[in-house]
Order: C-alpha cells, then structure tokens, then sequence
C-alpha cells in the first residue's frame, strides 16, 4: 500500500518544502480527527531548530479538536513512547526527523499502546487529511495544555531492568555522543545514577547538529572513539536525533555497526532468558542466525522499519528485537527500540563478565558488511523497484519481503528504497571482506543500471 506523506518512521520532509504551518496543521488536524474517543496525546520534540513552531501548530490543531495535551518538551522518542503507557493516554506525538539532517522534520505518531500507528491508520490519516474531514471541538470545549516531566520515571524503569550492584562494582567509564540531539537528557544522567563515570561528547542541545551530524555513522564517530582510547573507558554509546537508536565502540576505540551490538544483545539474552525470540528485519546480519541455531533460539525476520519489528514481537510474545542501525527493542521494558536502554543493557552485560567489549565481538561470528545508497527521487521509486526485479539473473536466490535480498553462494545483497529519504539503500554480507565488496558492486550496478533506464 502506497502512502503520500508516511515512510517507514513516520512522516518527514523539509522545512519550508512539505512541512510548513499549513501541513502540519492540516496534518495534525487530520490526526486530532482520528481519535474519536478524543481524551488525551503526550507530545515531546527532538532539539531541532523547527520543532517549537511545529510542536506549538500540533498543540493548537488538537486543542481545537477538544483534546487534552501533556506537553514533556525536549526528550527522546521512546521517553514519549514510555509516558503514553505510563499515563494511559490515547496517542503521542513526537515532532522528530530522526537521523536526517537540521533542515528536515516530521512527525511520529505513537499509538495508545506505545508503538508507532500501524498502516491502517496511517492510511487513515492520510484520507482524512485529503478530504479535510477534519473535526473541531465546540468554542467552550477546547482541550488545555499541561507541563510535565517524567525523565526520572523513565530513568526509573530503566535502572529495575539492570543489575545496578553489578555495574556500581565495575566502576565502568564510558563516553556517551548525543550528537547535540535529544538523548543529551537522558542517557548521561542515566549511566551516572547507575554508577558509571561518564564523559560526554556533542551534549549539548543545538538543533543544527553542529557536532558530527544527526546520524550516529561510525565514520562520524572518531572524536567519541578518540576519546574513549584517550580516557581508557570502558566502551562508547552515540545516539541519533531522537536517540530511539544507539551504536557503539570498544575500549580499544573501534566504532561498530549495529550488527555487532544487536548480536551481543541477542547472544546475552538468549543465554539468560526461556524466550529464545529474536525478531528483527531482512537487513540483519546472517551472525544473528548462527547465535540462534547454537544456543537453540529462533530468528523471526520481518521488513525493514522499527514498526514491523515491535508488531511482530507483540503478536508473537518475543522480548527482543534489533535493527542493524543500532536499534534494540527490550521487551521487558518496552517493545520500541531505545537507545538509553541499549546503553544501560550494554553496562549491564559488561558487568556480568571480565571481558572486555572487543574480547565479546571477537566471539561473535564473522561476516563482512558493506553499506551505500544512491540518490533516486521518490516518484522513480517503485519503476526503478520494478526494473531491479526483473533484471536479477535467473540463478540467483530473491526474497522479496522488503525490496529485493538477493542470496548467493558468497552472500547477499539487499535492494530496497528508503522509506525515510529520496535514496535507494544497498546492504551487502559476506563471509570475506573481498566477497562483500563483489557483491555491493552487483548490487549497486543492478540499481544504477535502473536509474539510467528511467533517466
């Protein structure tokens, strides 16, 4: 189903472009229209240098529609994710573009169990925001606005769900990279009440992300891994925008993909939990796999997007999930991914042990990533999609759950527009750095090839 405004994380775009006062007004209108029970939203922000006039345009648009608003004001996506259970409230808002750059925004909507609306009521809004059905509140029923901060209740839930004796006793050091963005609240006071000595990079909020950028790349990481080598820490922790997501590094000062941090994640929790399920996306690494079939687990793949990941771990009662972008979905806290959580989880299997980061990835097994993207306008899309398709050799294996994964002897390769941005997204996977790179190079040529046909 193929939607207008709505990508795999919600709805974004640029400011000035798609998202002006009159989108989001109309926008959130559509959404206050939506709930028909009316009640109650939970809106936060990220730190971008739009998201006051958006926040204070969604606020107005369900005010009018006769709803209640809680308004937490700077903090991550999953704080806002938590307080909608927390407080029972009928729906959240984030006004958040994630990892994209300063000149984006957006919004995420969170339905009244915590997790982001699913298709259906997307597709929903987007009907409602087409035939400006929208309904308003009589003049002397207008919804009010009030303040709140639940940063210590969320930092509360969190420390439950970690052996805080453990991590006090390590007497851990770490440096935690909040990219200027809206994890700079939480994840270094967290890891300070957990016991750990913390040094921050980029903590401060600046909405122009003047640091190393919105997305956490490991390429934009060397002042945090630097450090880290500098000061003998522990380990490293860098957030996105919104930080719902998290990479890190070792003590040795090595930045990783979220492959590698996901696989821990599932190696420690399937050793230590009866519920062996790991759900996670076609993107993942085959590492996943092999942690699965030894210690006898499963592996639950689902399409590309944190949605698709929570929903399948709900309907199937699994308590883990992971994204190769550094998103770890804890189901024992909450079933969205959280980077804050990540980074205490993480302190937390440090502690277990007397290994150190690099001995825990050097037990992991051994594959060989290699990511790009190339620029393709969101109209040529699915045309180009369709050429992609229809021009794989005939002797190649094609799983068709998200984009194309293409399975060869040597490894795969998945294909896939992003949800998010004008781009087409390559994943490739080997056993060897060389296989890896031979199968990005089909990979990318089977996508430039499509380009070229359309241009």
């Amino acid at each position: 189903m193929n939607m207008k405004y709505f990508g795999t994380n919600g709805i974004r775009g640029i400011i000035g472009d798609l998202i002006t006062p009159e989108f989001i007004s109309k926008m959130s209108s559509a959404i206050a229209s939506m709930l028909k029970n009316k009640g109650t939203v939970i809106i936060g922000t990220d730190s971008r240098l739009s998201s006051p006039f958006i926040k204070n345009n969604v606020i107005s648009s369900f005010l009018a529609s006769g709803i209640e608003v809680i308004d937490l004001g700077v903090v991550p996506t999953p704080l806002v994710q938590f307080a909608v259970k927390h407080l029972q409230t009928n729906m959240g808002i984030v006004v958040t573009a994630s990892h994209n750059p300063p000149q984006f925004n957006g919004l995420k909507i969170i339905d009244d169990d915590g997790i982001e609306i699913d298709i259906r009521k997307q597709l929903k809004v987007e009907e409602i925001f087409e035939k400006e059905q929208f309904t308003f509140a009589p003049w002397d029923e207008n919804g009010s606005v009030t303040k709140m901060d639940l940063k210590q209740e969320y930092i509360n839930q969190i420390i439950q769900l970690v052996n805080i004796d453990n991590i006090q006793k390590k007497k851990m050091s770490v440096v935690v990279d909040t990219g200027n963005g809206a994890g700079s609240v939480i994840t270094p006071e967290l890891l300070r009440q957990l016991g750990v000595r913390v040094i921050t990079v980029n903590g401060n909020l600046d909405g122009r992300f003047p640091g190393r950028g919105s997305e956490p790349n490991p390429e934009r990481l060397t002042e945090m891994s630097k450090i880290t080598l500098q000061s003998k820490c522990n380990f490293s922790v860098a957030h996105d925008g919104d930080a719902d997501r998290a990479i890190f590094g070792d003590e040795k000062g090595t930045i990783f993909f979220g492959d590698k941090s996901i696989a821990l994640f599932e190696k420690w929790f399937m050793s230590n939990h009866e519920n062996k399920q790991f759900v996670t996306p076609v993107s993942s690494s085959s590492a996943v796999v092999d942690i699965a079939d030894a210690i006898g687990g499963k592996v639950i793949w689902t399409p590309v997007g944190c949605i698709f990941v929570s929903r399948e771990m709900i309907s199937r009662n699994s308590l883990l999930g992971g994204e190769e972008n550094g998103g770890l979905f804890y189901g024992l806290h909450q079933s969205v991914r959280d980077g804050a959580m990540a980074a205490a989880l993480m302190a937390n299997i440090l502690a277990e042990t007397e290994k150190t980061f690099s001995d825990l990835v050097l037990e992991l097994p051994e594959y060989f990533q290699k990511k790009n993207k190339l620029s393709c306008p969101n109209e040529l899309k699915k045309r180009a999609m369709d050429h992609i398709v229809a021009t794989v050799p005939e002797n190649v294996e094609i799983i068709s759950m998200d984009g194309v994964k293409l399975i060869y002897d040597e490894g795969w390769v998945l294909i896939r527009p992003s949800g998010t941005e004008p781009i087409f997204r390559v994943f490739a996977e080997a056993k060897t750095e060389k296989n890896a790179s031979d199968i990005m190079t089909k990979g990318m040529r089977l996508v430039q090839d499509a380009l070229q046909r359309l241009s």
